[in-house]
């Protein structure tokens, strides 16, 4: 398991039709250590802090191989590394074995696994697909959100180690079906 892109953005105010909307949704990758901080990785801003980020929804992590599903999926759309938003892009780590409570450590920070996410519109804004968001949810490829627990840096390369939380916490994949169960 590994990092293999670290993306951040920052607020930007965009056009959609008649409205303006800002979103922090449009990530680039960054190269060389960057530093973790409690509430995001240096470089990063979240735009609406009512939905987005804070300390159970500090980085957000998206699984590498879930691109090639999306890229299949979606030919026309160009999707490189932090297209989904994600914070981290990684390698090995997925929903079905990553727990609600497990314990990453990467680089010299460490986080904790906070809750499986649940896009917004502004994920339609940056794809320009209107019917991403339910595509997305009914994909059961949510990725998940990271609290941090020490601060420290990371890069891109850097392994990520897995500690199993507690034995009665279920898998991100397994939250991500019960928000979704309860949608309906």
């Amino acid at each position: 398991m590994r990092v293999l892109s670290i993306n951040v953005g920052r607020p930007r105010e965009i056009r959609v039709g008649d409205d303006i909307v800002t979103t922090s949704i449009f990530k680039s990758p960054v190269a060389g250590p960057v530093h973790v901080a409690k509430l995001n990785l240096d470089g990063d801003e979240q735009s609406d802090l009512t939905v987005h980020g804070g300390a159970r929804k500090a980085v957000y992590v998206y699984p590498s191989e879930h691109y090639a599903l999306w890229r299949a999926e979606l030919p026309d759309v160009e999707l490189p590394w932090g297209s989904f938003g994600e914070n981290l892009t990684t390698e090995g780590i997925l929903e079905e074995t990553t727990s609600i409570g497990d314990t990453l450590r990467i680089g010299t920070a460490e986080f904790v696994v906070t809750q499986p996410r649940q896009p917004c519109y502004k994920l339609a804004i940056r794809l320009r697909r209107p019917d991403i968001v339910k595509r997305f949810l009914r994909s059961g490829r949510s990725g998940f959100y990271l609290g941090v627990t020490r601060e420290g840096k990371i890069a891109t390369g850097d392994a990520i180690q897995l500690v199993p939380g507690s034995e009665s916490t279920m898998t991100v994949a397994a939250a991500a079906a019960h928000i979704r169960s309860n949608r309906r």
